[in-house]
């Protein structure tokens, strides 16, 4: 009569971190590279307020000018405005656009704009009169809180105003869902790779086991 096989000790342990430490590893660095590669963090100052509070940490998603569209919150540096820093304002207008502005008033191509984010006007400086046309490649931009914003309308001299698109290092997000679940798939990679080398060690241990104690039947047998 044949006898009975036992079953391995320990080897659904083994096979289960086999996968995860094939996997964990996987999945950290293809979430860390997406990650880094893809999002940043900046803080905002007042010239965006209500948008975003004054040290509020905002999570930027890098984009070339090309993505930019026209109500976008962007960051963005020219060596010849701000000591060259980067800053935050939303895209008014772009290539092509007509943007006009009197008594506070803002129309683009001859239509008004509806514009909820602003901050309401508190007493301060008027905000300057203007009628410009942003040429190609580039566009218009001013901060959320108009009295507190040094944007496109200070500029006018420049090229209108306007800043090259090439200029963009990247646009604020409306949620920042997509950088957590990166973030969250990073914990899960470190925890599926701890977890593969934890299975392993105790598979091996409970193998090992099994080899001594069946030898030593063998012995006795």
């Amino acid at each position: 009569m044949l006898e009975k096989r036992r079953p391995s000790a320990g080897r659904g342990l083994l096979i289960a971190g086999t996968i995860l430490l094939a996997l964990g590893p996987v999945m950290v660095t293809v979430a860390l590279v997406s990650l880094l590669g893809s999002y940043t963090t900046v803080t905002a100052r007042q010239a965006m307020e209500p948008t975003y509070r004054d040290g509020a940490r905002v999570v930027v998603e890098r984009i070339g000018g090309t993505a930019v569209r026209r109500g976008d919150v962007v960051l963005y540096a020219m060596p010849s405005r701000y000591q060259g820093l980067a800053v935050m304002q939303r895209v008014i207008g772009l290539g092509g656009d007509r943007i006009a502005s009197v008594d506070g008033s803002l129309t683009v191509n001859g239509r008004a704009v509806e514009e909820p984010y602003v901050k309401p006007a508190d007493i301060g400086p008027p905000s300057p009169d203007f009628d410009v046309t942003v040429p190609p490649g580039r566009m218009f931009l001013m901060g959320d809180n108009r009295q507190n914003s040094n944007d496109s309308r200070y500029f006018l001299s420049e090229h209108s105003g306007t800043v090259p698109t090439t200029a963009v290092q990247g646009r604020a997000l409306a949620s920042a869902t997509a950088p957590l679940v990166l973030g969250l798939t990073v914990v899960l990679g470190v925890l599926g790779t701890v977890g593969g080398v934890i299975c392993l060690v105790i598979g091996r241990r409970m193998r090992t086991r099994q080899r001594s104690a069946a030898q030593g039947f063998t012995a006795y047998a």
